[in-house]
């Protein structure tokens, strides 16, 4: 994946336009269930492999196998387009408007660098999977956990993500790591409930956390060897939710996707691919 590096001299300059671009660009009234109103672009014809992809992975799930139903789908496909749209107009970086969904058996995965998984609350890995996500990070790979709340499902996901890496521990990052500062500097680390959760007590001590035992975002990583990020574990959070529920409700995009979503997501992406 040392090819995708390449991309590094783009990325930097992010962080040198993406703050103030986002408060300038605003809320927009983007459709839900497909890609509705989410603007189209393309990339320079002949070059259309070289950009960024987001990748959602398909996952063994308690729900179901596969793509016949699972916590893999949540927020999908909106998520996955409108962060693809926000990430290309925000930054100088060339993104593929549609994204991908591939399962970690597919040899394509291979050539991404980045994949995302949401809701592993209750994934549960066969044991392909996890010969192909070990080796897939150990090759360059990088994943991001999403959306998963309280110690139960935690639980479930230290078991599974152990069965990958049974010799390496999860590390909680504190707020001064680069990830939370390497475009947007971020005072604190984001927490997302659910659109449905702020609608339903906003204004009150629950509005920004969506179980009792889940009062804080939790920001854990896996480290190579070498020092290298493979994994941020994103709990007691919700940064797909912010994606998708953009055109939804005002309130939830100026106050969570504006200032959490997408500022943490644009983060984790730059950082990812310069690190």
């Amino acid at each position: 994946m040392s090819k995708h590096r390449k991309w590094i001299l783009t990325l930097a300059l992010i962080a040198a336009t993406a703050a103030i671009v986002l408060a300038q660009r605003g809320w927009r009234n983007f459709g839900s269930g497909d890609r509705g109103d989410t603007p189209m672009w393309s990339n320079e014809p002949g070059f259309e492999k070289d950009v960024f992809t987001f990748v959602r992975v398909i996952y063994s799930s308690g729900w179901g196998r596969g793509r016949g139903g699972g916590g893999w789908r949540t927020d999908w496909p909106d998520a996955d387009l409108n962060f693809s749209y926000r990430l290309q107009q925000l930054t100088a970086l060339k993104v593929d408007p549609n994204g991908r969904t591939l399962e970690l058996t597919d040899p394509e995965l291979f050539n991404y660098p980045f994949i995302y998984m949401v809701e592993p609350g209750r994934l549960q890995f066969d044991d392909e999977e996890v010969k192909s996500l070990r080796r897939y990070l150990l090759n360059g790979g990088f994943l991001m956990v999403d959306d998963f709340w309280g110690e139960a499902e935690y639980a479930n996901f230290y078991q599974e993500i152990k069965r990958v890496f049974p010799e390496r521990e999860p590390v909680e990052l504190p707020l001064e790591h680069p990830i939370f500062q390497c475009v947007f500097p971020l005072t604190e680390k984001p927490q997302l409930p659910s659109m449905h959760h702020v609608q339903r007590y906003r204004g009150t001590p629950y509005e920004s956390y969506e179980r009792p035992d889940a009062q804080g975002a939790n920001y854990r990583a896996i480290f190579d060897d070498k020092g290298r990020m493979m994994v941020i574990i994103c709990h007691n959070t919700d940064l797909g939710d912010g994606w998708e529920r953009e055109g939804e409700d005002e309130y939830y995009f100026r106050e969570y996707a504006e200032k959490k979503a997408y500022p943490m997501g644009i983060n984790i992406i730059f950082y990812a691919m310069t690190h």
